[in-house]
């Protein structure tokens, strides 16, 4: 397993629309792996693999309190959902950078495991708030998209503010 690079905003690649999961093989499981090493030793709770810049329809997340319910989805669609709920997002591609966006409060998805197998998973709070946030990278959208012009804006400043006080 190795540590990938997370690409950063604005990088234009994490606008890429990835594509579907056709293969499912040792390099999909090597990919997997190390994508959840990226994740765990960034202290996030899910990453897409356009955030590593390989535009491929999956991601990995585990949002347990162990750290011990690592889930892999290719392939995702969300086929159901219902309620709005308004929660606190950040995102590897944004570091530091936090901001209030409302999703569906529940979401019932449909994916295919690191083997190819489909399952079906219904997820609420944190769990729902990931799937689709992990599902809009894959469409080439970032969680500030959601944002007023205004909000979006304050947030990219502090970003920059940020990336020039460490540089």
């Amino acid at each position: 397993m190795s540590k990938l690079t997370v690409l950063e905003f604005p990088d234009p690649r994490l606008r890429t629309k990835a594509a579907p999961v056709a293969v499912f093989d040792d390099a999909l499981r090597t990919l997997v792996a190390d994508m959840f090493e990226t994740m765990y030793d960034a202290q996030g709770v899910g990453l897409a693999a356009t955030q590593v810049d390989r535009h491929q329809r999956l991601f990995v997340m585990d949002v347990s309190e162990g750290r011990d319910e690592p889930m892999v989805l290719c392939n995702p669609r969300i086929v159901e959902k219902r309620g709005k709920q308004m929660e606190q997002e950040g995102c590897l591609s944004f570091p530091g950078i936090f901001a209030n966006v409302e999703r569906a409060s529940w979401v019932r998805a449909e994916a295919e495991d690191a083997d190819g197998t489909t399952f079906s998973v219904e997820a609420e709070g944190l769990m729902a708030v990931c799937i689709q946030h992990e599902m809009d990278h894959l469409d080439g959208k970032v969680f500030v998209d959601y944002l007023s012009p205004l909000k979006r804006s304050m947030l990219l400043k502090k970003l920059d503010k940020q990336r020039r006080q460490a540089g």
